[in-house]
């Protein structure tokens, strides 16, 4: 391939993770931001779902439609892509996501009485946790969540793009996570998510944003470690009949 062609590869990758990130923080985010008092914390799951899916049929043939640092760290210690495109991933999908929650911000503004400091769909533990959630579990709980997205999302991919009927995976697990996850801390599972509103929201999601950057990236960690396992590559993917001792059908008549 030429190094023209290699350049436009790359554009439409970087653009799609920026789009991609970017439209993700809007809607899903935005659920919770502007209508969260009317869907609760199963139409935010919903939203976030949902809009993973669409975007996953939309742009993971294109990009592989991470849209998350810590599915691209998954990718990447996977050796799925190299350190220069998860690089570009990483800055794309961090701009992307202060864009969406710009623009969401822009119209929360336009809300009469709608209470966006210390607020706006951020990331939280202690006070800011609807159940008081302490530091230690949250940090568990990222870890634990963000394992079950990458691991999925490693699982379902055979390298990069997404098609077919992955998205539909994809976009159930992160709903799942946020079924669970929101009532706890928000639900990040995505260090992009969570710095995009923080940046607007400021007080406490700035000093508490750490967490939840640090914590996927962990969880991711370990989720692609363990895929490795259950997952080697050059391995045949249907091992579960394999496993099974091969013995010979015996009727009902059939002595011992």
């Amino acid at each position: 391939m030429e190094k023209t062609e290699i350049s436009a590869v790359l554009t439409r990758t970087v653009v799609s993770e920026f789009l991609g990130t970017l439209l993700l923080v809007f809607f899903a985010v935005g659920s919770a931001v502007l209508a969260g008092e009317y869907i609760g914390t199963f139409g935010i799951a919903l939203a976030f779902g949902f809009t993973m899916v669409a975007l996953a049929y939309a742009l993971g043939p294109i990009s592989g439609c991470h849209f998350n640092p810590a599915v691209t760290l998954g990718m990447l210690l996977a050796r799925r892509i190299s350190l220069r495109t998860a690089t570009e991933y990483w800055i794309a999908q961090v701009v992307g996501a202060i864009a969406g929650a710009a623009l969401l911000f822009l119209v929360a503004k336009q809300i009469p009485g709608l209470q966006t400091h210390d607020s706006f769909g951020t990331n939280g533990w202690g006070d800011r946790s609807a159940v008081h959630l302490n530091l230690g579990g949250a940090f568990v709980a990222e870890i634990l969540m963000t394992f079950l997205l990458v691991y999925v999302w490693l699982s379902v991919t055979h390298k990069v793009a997404v098609i077919g009927f992955n998205g539909m995976a994809i976009g159930l697990a992160l709903a799942a996570v946020h079924l669970i996850g929101v009532p706890l801390d928000g639900t990040s599972v995505n260090p992009a998510r969570s710095i995009g509103p923080a940046l607007f929201a400021g007080g406490a999601a700035i000093t508490q944003l750490w967490l939840f950057i640090v914590a996927p990236l962990i969880g991711a960690a370990i989720a692609a470690v363990v895929h490795q396992i259950t997952h080697p590559p050059h391995e045949p993917v249907l091992v579960a009949d394999e496993a099974m001792p091969h013995e010979p059908a015996t009727g009902p008549d059939d002595g011992p």
